[in-house]
């Protein structure tokens, strides 16, 4: 039998020579090294090959529980500053980019003109005041009187009746004495053209003639007298009925008193009108002269500054803007990426304008409706030929850690969103 030669690939004891060494001319020493580079190239495609199995698997799972998209920026509410109120601008104490608090002094306008208008406004105040404080205490005066007033006009007016009823009898008395004194006068009067006659012829004495005579003037007397005692009387009578007249006049006027007390009333609800509008006048006086000076409504940086100490600016012209603090990330998800996402979901953001640092947040709210749905000119499938497309629905993100003055944020800047759904 021939002898077996070794196998070339056969490992061989390496010998060792008395001080240690290996003897490299031994077949053992010679072991090829093609052995080894197979055995190490099978080690490392075994663990390339788990690698990438791991990495395939962890990839699998971490894009089924992860959405995100390309197709998002940050938003956020632009708040635009204009004065209520046309004025010269005073003073201004911010600049482009400056960081403003809420509540912080922005801008000052000329208040003089405002300052002048609201004095004026409160003595119209002060003036229209005192005239319903007046007006007030006359209407509770004619009030209070007016049924006093009544009852005095009726016991004048009845005193005046009373007296006129007398006067008128001492009339119709004084008239029947001139007439008895005129009869008097007549027959004395007619005794004496007898006795005068009679005497002529010696039939009575001069004695008798000259009682005749005495008679006939004291007759006339009694006349004058009854004749001015009737006078004085009518006079009286006269001056009774315009006693009588003015007292019933008054008693017409005590009558009235509910109009007049209607009128006073009407007056001063009147002059309380004014009073609330002159009230009006100055609250809205005051309101002008607060809009002379803008506050920032909220936190924020102004942006567009387009106003400076001088200028005329006008009501509603838009003098810079303010972007708040507080933004959002509206991220336009495709509608096939909504079906796990829900409001509440973590999320990590990565802007753009920072790619090494991750933020983190949460879905807010998922909108009703594509954005295309919400343009300008939103497509109309029912016309033409219909190509399904698939739309994207924007997403709101909000992030949690609050507003970093190294890291600012601005309306439009681009983003990654990257939410887990699962």
């Amino acid at each position: 039998m021939s002898r077996r030669q070794p196998d070339a690939e056969t490992f061989e004891p390496a010998t060792v020579s008395p001080n240690g060494n290996v003897d490299s001319g031994s077949p053992a020493a010679s072991v090829p090294r093609r052995h080894y580079r197979r055995r190490i190239l099978r080690a490392l495609g075994v663990v390339a090959v788990l690698a990438l199995l791991t990495l395939g698997v962890h990839y699998v799972l971490y894009a089924r529980a992860h959405e995100s998209t390309d197709d998002a920026f940050i938003d956020g509410h632009i708040v635009g500053m204009s004065p209520k109120v046309a004025s010269y601008v005073a003073r201004v104490y911010v600049d482009d980019n400056t960081h403003v608090k809420a509540g912080d002094l922005l801008v000052e306008l000329d208040p003089r003109d405002f300052e002048a208008r609201l004095a004026q406004a409160r003595a119209n105040l002060a003036a229209t005041t005192q005239q319903h404080r007046a007006a007030f205490l006359n209407a509770r005066i004619v009030e209070r009187t007016a049924g006093a007033s009544v009852q005095q006009a009726e016991a004048a007016v009845a005193t005046a009746e009373r007296q006129v009823d007398g006067a008128r009898s001492r009339v119709e008395q004084a008239r029947a004495q001139v007439v008895s004194a005129g009869a008097e006068a007549t027959r004395a009067a007619a005794d004496v053209r007898r006795y005068e006659n009679l005497l002529k012829y010696g039939a009575v004495s001069h004695q008798e003639r000259d009682n005749a005579v005495a008679t006939t003037d004291k007759a006339a007397a009694d006349l004058d007298a009854a004749q001015k005692a009737q006078q004085a009387v009518a006079d009286t009578l006269r001056q009774q009925e315009a006693q009588l007249a003015q007292e019933r006049a008054r008693l017409a006027s005590a009558q009235a008193a509910p109009d007049q007390i209607a009128q006073s009333r009407a007056q001063a609800d009147q002059l309380a009108a004014q009073t609330v509008q002159y009230e009006a006048a100055v609250h809205q006086a005051e309101l002008d002269l607060s809009y002379t000076k803008l506050y920032a409504p909220e936190s924020g940086r102004v942006t567009r500054k387009s106003v400076e100490p001088g200028a005329y600016v006008q009501v509603g012209q838009t003098l810079f803007s303010i972007v708040p603090d507080r933004v959002w990330v509206v991220a336009n998800f495709k509608e096939t990426q909504l079906r796990h996402m829900r409001p509440g979901q973590p999320a990590t953001v990565r802007v753009d304008a920072y790619p090494d640092r991750v933020f983190q947040g949460h879905v807010d709210s998922i909108q009703a409706g594509s954005g295309a749905r919400f343009s300008l000119l939103p497509p109309e499938n029912a016309t033409g030929n219909y190509v399904k497309v698939v739309q994207r629905v924007p997403v709101k993100i909000v992030i949690d850690a609050a507003a970093d003055p190294q890291h600012v944020f601005g309306p439009g800047m681009s983003v990654v969103p990257e939410v887990r759904v699962r």
